[in-house]
């Protein structure tokens, strides 16, 4: 998964603003957003906490089951290992972002056509993931690409077989669209 590598500090950059806090400012689903939050502050709690988007599931904190998995700068990233200070000038992407207003992305409905979920709540990273894959990989994608690529999200309800078909599917109706969260 993706980290961003430190970066000398620019202007607008994140800056110490009081004990222990910084000012972070990024572009989540195309929308400015900025905040104090503690230095140690991960992403995951960022984009839950401060901004209200609880699509972004916290699983583990340990990144081992991809229930956070969210695109930054295009590329996704496990948010729960993830400080949100190293994301400041970033744009992120969550689950939230991948609609178009009523319409879903084609990953989220083919998910819901191929009933790739049980519980839920693996779904938002899985579904992010799957839309990286793509983006990684192209639209051809076979089972066990499928299967390898998706092996740091876990899932407890099903056998991953949905989960399969329903990436499979997205992917390709994604061909020609390449409606990609960035």
């Amino acid at each position: 998964m993706f980290f961003r590598k430190s970066q000398p500090q620019a202007q607008g950059a994140a800056s110490p603003h009081a004990a222990g806090t910084v000012r972070v400012a990024m572009t989540v689903n195309g929308k400015a957003a900025s905040a104090d939050v503690d230095s140690r502050t991960l992403l995951v709690h960022y984009l839950r906490d401060h901004l209200r988007l609880t699509g972004t599931h916290v699983g583990c904190d340990t990144s081992q089951c991809g229930a956070c998995v969210v695109h930054v700068d295009g590329r996704a990233a496990k948010s729960c290992t993830v400080l949100a200070v190293s994301c400041d000038g970033a744009k992120v992407a969550t689950i939230e972002g991948l609609a178009q207003g009523d319409k879903l992305h084609p990953m989220q409905e083919a998910f819901r056509e191929h009933h790739g979920l049980q519980c839920g709540f693996c779904t938002p990273g899985m579904i992010m993931a799957a839309v990286d894959i793509v983006n990684r990989k192209g639209n051809q994608l076979d089972e066990a690409t499928v299967r390898h690529e998706l092996e740091g999200n876990l899932c407890r309800c099903t056998g991953y077989h949905n989960i399969v078909a329903a990436v499979r599917a997205g992917a390709a109706a994604m061909s020609g669209t390449r409606q990609a969260a960035e």
